[in-house]
């Protein structure tokens, strides 16, 4: 008996002590830890990290939103801003809860839930006119159903790389996000599942505004640091279908919102074959084909991404 617990007892702790190396360190954020810029605001579920960029001169009194994709924060809009206020457009930026400098709230993290935290974060900062949502990657998805609940609130949609237009949870197994044995593997293999290493396809770029991979990985690192990260993407998969929401797509097509998309043809994450099926939902919407194009396209190729989003955007004048 005593060898049989011995034994038992040395497997419970080569589960439990990796788990124990990943989490031990992790520190509840707060709001001395978020940057010089920006700022929280309380919503129904937590503290919300969010920055104003605005024009220095005339301003077109048109506010474009930001709303980034599954892992990587706000910093990821770095390359667009300026050629975006210096056009004459307000720009908000946010971190998703779970995300960046915003609060890690034990919460379901549902369609629902981002969905209403961004028509939250609209009502705190009083704006009710009709806004230009860009959503990257997940925040395709994001922008996609509010647009299509709150599309008296939504001037033109924006959709770069957009999630949706697969059947499956690629790469993601089932037993993966079972409860308590999703948390210990999400954790002890978070370098398999986001890339701790390395977060990119590509490694460098000869963007002028695009980001470094160091700079990258300085950025994304830092939201590490906190408890609720890692439980955020893994509650986000179980509770967000980001895989097949053709049907919400279908319901933008019969509306009549401006809409652009912006897909690299080498993305290796949400493939490029996807953009057919996106015109078949939205037959009115613009396809911008970046060649060689991959996920990144936003913090790699900030340059014709921006340029043809203040192309479309001026067209709405």
């Amino acid at each position: 008996m005593n060898t049989i617990f011995s034994v038992l007892l040395l497997i419970l702790l080569g589960i439990w002590l990796p788990y124990l190396f990943k989490t031990y360190h992790l520190k509840t954020i707060s709001e001395n830890d978020l940057p010089e810029l920006g700022q929280w605001v309380k919503l129904s579920e937590g503290n919300i990290y969010y920055r104003w960029f605005e024009p220095k001169l005339t301003s077109k009194e048109e506010t474009v939103v930001l709303v980034h994709g599954f892992s990587t924060p706000s910093f990821v809009w770095k390359g667009l801003l300026n050629r975006l206020t210096h056009s004459g457009y307000k720009v908000l930026v946010y971190d998703h809860y779970g995300r960046g400098f915003s609060e890690r709230p034990k919460t379901k993290y549902s369609k629902d839930l981002y969905v209403e935290t961004l028509k939250e974060l609209l009502d705190s900062q009083s704006v009710s006119s009709p806004v230009h949502l860009v959503g990257y990657s997940m925040g395709g998805p994001i922008v996609g159903h509010f647009a299509d609940k709150y599309s008296e609130l939504t001037k033109s949609i924006t959709l770069l790389a957009p999630a949706g237009f697969g059947l499956t949870t690629s790469g993601i197994t089932s037993w993966q996000t079972m409860p308590v044995l999703g948390e210990w593997f999400w954790h002890v293999f978070n370098h398999k599942i986001y890339g701790v290493g390395k977060m990119s396809e590509t490694a460098g770029s000869d963007d002028p505004l695009s980001i470094s991979e160091e700079e990258f990985l300085t950025n994304f690192n830092e939201q590490l640091r906190f408890k609720g990260f890692t439980e955020s993407l893994l509650n986000t998969v179980r509770d967000f279908n980001l895989f097949n929401t053709q049907d919400m797509y279908k319901s933008l097509g019969s509306k009549s919102i401006p809409t652009l998309a912006l897909w690299g043809t080498d993305d290796g994450v949400v493939p490029f074959s996807g953009s057919k099926e996106l015109l078949k939902c939205i037959p009115h919407a613009n396809l911008d084909v970046i060649e060689e194009g991959t996920h990144d396209i936003t913090y790699r190729q900030p340059t014709h991404v921006v340029n043809s989003l203040i192309k479309f955007l001026d067209s709405l004048e």
